[in-house]
């Protein structure tokens, strides 16, 4: 056992709290949905980037590389000025949904260098321009252009030519649980002398201005206070004392005091609370205004004020502590040999999730993407009946709010640590994407992984009906159904690589999910004929119409992806309640009801389809949605994407010794086949025993299957070199075009970002290649090379000539993917071909380029994207 090992055993037995600090503090929380008290529900509009210095915030706190513990009651960051900014650089700057020309997006560069489960060691890096920042000038140029032209980035305004630039470096390494020790380092990358100013921050989440205590009710105030000049004691109620020591290197200036208030009179030409604001640093650095600060060295927010002309190439080196204890000496050289500890220590743990056979590059790509997994956990605050009704020391929010957004959640009570997407343009959870983290974290922190998964089914986030909460800008949107995949796959992945099957979890998770998918088969299939609606299913623009909305004349749509996840779910409660038979033979009864549950679903996809047609285009050989008008027709929505590919997903294999250990389960479906033959018939296949003498449960049939792969499998249609595009290619030069309702409706292949604003138009499904579908296709064809073996061969490429099985072409589709953040030839990362950084500085974008496979879209989704973790895990280079 690794000592990293040893730390998440003691952590799982609560015999020691190794995570109650981590990087929790997200990097954005203006312009979220918590802050938004607007009568309008303008989140960007009524928390905009130029109040977060000023404004002190009410449910979550942001910062620059920093951490918190998990109830977010003290927060750490760092700050930076570089003598030419108008603000300091507290938090990264990016546009709002209105203002880039393709949504919100971040506009700095900053890299999740390493990081380990209970956060033992971290290290990040910020790149800081030494010329003012461009603020103006980023929203001006893409508010000027349009949803055809690329975005205007950072490095376009020519603020990092000749290297002008810092790189600052923030590490931490723990001592103790409760003993952080924290090193800053800032190099001048540039050609010339620069100066900067840094600011290591400390502070307090204000939790008194909502008509809360600020103490702990008993007369304690929170607060922290000079001790010495090398200092700051943090007195909370909940932790008790700590201490944050500062080692006057060269360039100390200062210990300063303020309070994490708003400035009322900046903002709304009020009078302050009180004389000493948030935004006091900024005045006092910046300004000169020596009466911002609190001259008494007390306050709810503090800083180490350091200040260096930096040569060329030079660096500059800050450390502090923060702790629970008390120290004569917390600095000298036991500071640096715990950092030596902790880096070997992570390399030590991370040695055996890597394969031996990987290249070093591979196992690169493979430790930033979880540093980016584990730097993505962020404490979430969002309690939806507060949110509502407003705070008493405030005024109430206006009236048609208790109408509005999410107020159909009010038992939602959010105060938990969680994956998010990416701290910056997702700094919420988002439930579809928090299942597919689930599966690099299992390789790594599978109590962690196993924690999400209970968590967002708990009675404060579920809904009584059963829902599972999509995200907080629309609560009860509809995101696909993975959460029983993934909590099979965690549960078999914990299994596989600790030797031991966590039953209890499988079970826990199972009650809940039956729940859930009770609300799924009331809700989304009304009709009652087994074909499923959905609606969003997390594929945004991906289809003729906004699937989040009613269609304008009135008209329906029968979802072949919804259809597809539920036969998916369908057979992954059947295996998980297979499993659980294995020691509670009840839970047969339970395998037998999805496995005929599936069996309607597979009937009515590839027959009835609702009204007499099927979802299944026998001519085309693949599945589409259908339209259904006020008037009685219908209509096949022929879009060749990613919906059609989702049935795919529906797949599983029966083993002998399952069947013959499970007698209940084997006679109902023995008797089933015998007298259904209508429904079983379309299964493929259960009567023929394919390798190992399985069955094979699945929507597709052999020949089906091969007409599907026939298409995914053409670089003229789906195939990429980095993985299986989201829309046939073919619609580059075909598009699909719908007349209804009197408007004209058109899907055309749009491989990078999103030319239209549908849905927000920050994302896009129409072409690009997305890791989250692709590793599910790569699952399954696993599966059905499991059933079909090595004696089914397709074409792969297709007209390539070349044919393999369906493993071999998995492996294939998983190198492609992995050829994203690969050196090339070259030694480039395709996946950067927008902008190369210097050799190991890898981002993990939301999603890529169907041509080119650039990184598109928010730039640190190391969530879903760091399943390349897995493929690497299993596969190699």
């Amino acid at each position: 056992m690794t000592a990293e090992q040893a730390r998440l055993e003691e952590n799982s037995a609560r015999r020691a709290h190794w995570n109650r600090w981590g990087p929790y503090l997200a990097l954005r929380a203006w312009g979220t949905v918590r802050e938004d008290y607007s009568a309008d529900a303008d989140p960007w509009a009524y928390f905009p980037h130029e109040h977060a210095h000023l404004r002190a915030y009410r449910w979550n706190e942001d910062g620059l590389l920093g951490i918190s513990d998990r109830h977010q009651r003290i927060c750490f960051a760092i700050a930076l000025w570089n003598g030419k900014d108008p603000i300091l650089k507290e938090r990264p700057f990016g546009l709002s949904g209105s203002q880039g020309n393709h949504g919100e997006d971040v506009k700095e560069y900053y890299f999740h260098l390493d990081n380990t489960p209970t956060h033992s060691y971290m290290k990040a890096l910020y790149k800081y321009p030494q010329a003012a920042f461009p603020y103006e000038r980023l929203r001006e140029e893409n508010r000027r252009r349009t949803r055809d032209d690329a975005e205007f980035e950072l490095a376009d305004t020519g603020v990092f030519a000749e290297n002008r630039y810092f790189d600052v470096t923030v590490e931490y390494a723990k001592a103790a649980p409760d003993d952080i020790l924290i090193r800053v380092e800032a190099v001048n990358r540039g050609p010339e002398p620069a100066w900067l100013d840094v600011l290591p921050s400390v502070w307090l989440r204000n939790r008194w201005s909502w008509g809360g205590n600020r103490g702990s009710g008993v007369g304690d105030r929170a607060g922290i206070t000079a001790v010495g000049g090398d200092c700051l004691e943090i007195s909370e109620p909940y932790y008790g004392k700590r201490w944050l020591y500062v080692r006057q290197s060269q360039g100390f200036r200062a210990l300063l005091f303020t309070e994490n208030e708003s400035n009322r009179q900046a903002l709304w030409n009020s009078p302050n609370a009180m004389p000493y604001t948030k935004d006091a640093f900024h005045r006092y650095v910046i300004h000169g205004e020596s009466g911002a600060v609190n001259p008494a060295m007390r306050g709810t927010k503090a800083a180490a004020h350091y200040s260096f002309s930096i040569a060329p190439g030079a660096a500059e080196r800050m450390e502090l502590r923060l702790s629970d204890a008390q120290m004569d000496t917390p600095f000298g050289p036991a500071f640096d040999g715990v950092f030596a500890d902790r880096i070997r220590e992570a390399d030590e743990f991370y040695a055996p999730v890597t394969p031996r056979e990987l290249s070093a590059d591979g196992a690169l790509v493979m430790r930033r993407a979880f540093a980016g997994l584990l730097w993505n956990k962020q404490y979430y605050h969002y309690v939806v009946q507060q949110w509502l009704a407003g705070d008493p020391a405030y005024p109430p929010p206006p009236a048609q709010r208790k109408l509005g957004r999410n107020h159909e959640w009010g038992h939602l009570y959010n105060a938990d640590v969680i994956s998010m997407p990416d701290t910056w343009e997702y700094p919420w959870y988002a439930s579809w994407d928090l299942a597919f983290h689930t599966i690099p974290l299992a390789l790594i922190d599978s109590e962690f992984a196993k924690e999400q998964l209970v968590l967002l089914m708990r009675e404060w986030y579920m809904h009584p009906n059963g829902q599972l909460p999509a995200y907080e800008w629309n609560l009860g949107d509809v995101n696909p159904p993975v959460h029983a995949w993934a909590a099979w796959r965690v549960y078999k992945i914990e299994r596989k690589r600790r030797g031991k099957a966590d039953r209890a979890f499988l079970e826990r998770v199972f009650c809940k999910l039956l729940l859930n998918f009770t609300w799924w088969v009331n809700r989304k299939d009304a009709a009652g004929k087994n074909v499923f609606q959905g609606g969003f299913l997390g594929l945004d623009n991906i289809g003729v119409f906004n699937r989040s909305e009613p269609l304008p004349g009135g008209e329906y749509i029968e979802q072949a992806d919804g259809t597809g996840w539920m036969a998916m779910y369908c057979l992954n409660l059947m295996a998980m309640a297979l499993e659980l038979a294995r020691e509670e033979p009840a839970y047969e009864d339970v395998a037998s009801k999805f496995w005929e549950h599936f069996l309607y679903i597979a009937y009515a996809m590839n027959h009835i389809g609702g009204d007499g047609e099927a979802l299944w285009d026998p001519a085309d050989g693949f599945y589409y949605d259908r339209v259904h008008m006020p008037d009685g027709n219908h209509q096949a929505l022929k879009v060749r994407s990613m919906v059609g590919l989702i049935p795919l997903f529906a797949v599983e294999t029966l083993e002998p010794r399952v069947l013959h250990s499970m007698p209940g389960f084997r006679r109902r479906m023995e008797w089933f086949m015998e007298h259904r033959p209508d429904l079983t018939h379309n299964v493929a296949s259960m009567a023929v025993a394919g390798k190992g003498e399985r069955k094979l449960l699945s929507l597709v049939d052999a020949d089906q299957l091969r007409v599907i792969l026939k298409r995914m499998l053409d670089p003229a249609e789906f195939l990429s070199d980095f993985g299986v595009r989201s829309l046939s290619r073919a619609h580059a030069g075909d598009p699909f075009v719908l007349r209804t309702d009197g408007s004209l409706r058109t899907v055309a292949y749009e491989p990078g970002e999103s030319r239209s604003g549908l849905f927000g138009g920050n994302s896009n499904w129409r072409g690009p290649v997305w890791f989250p579908l692709n590793y599910l296709i790569v699952e399954s064809l696993q599966k059905f090379h499991h059933y079909l073996g090595e004696s089914f061969q397709v074409e792969c490429p297709t007209g390539s000539g070349k044919t393999m099985h369906l493993a071999d072409v998995a492996a294939e589709l998983s190198r492609r993917l992995s050829r994203l953040f690969l050196k090339d030839e070259v030694g480039r990362r395709p996946a950067h071909a927008n902008l190369q950084w210097e050799d190991g500085l890898i981002l993990f974008h939301e999603y890529f380029h169907g041509d080119t496979g650039a990184g598109l879209g928010a730039s640190h989704q190391t969530g879903w994207t760091a399943l390349v973790a897995k493929l690497l895990q299993q596969s190699g280079d």
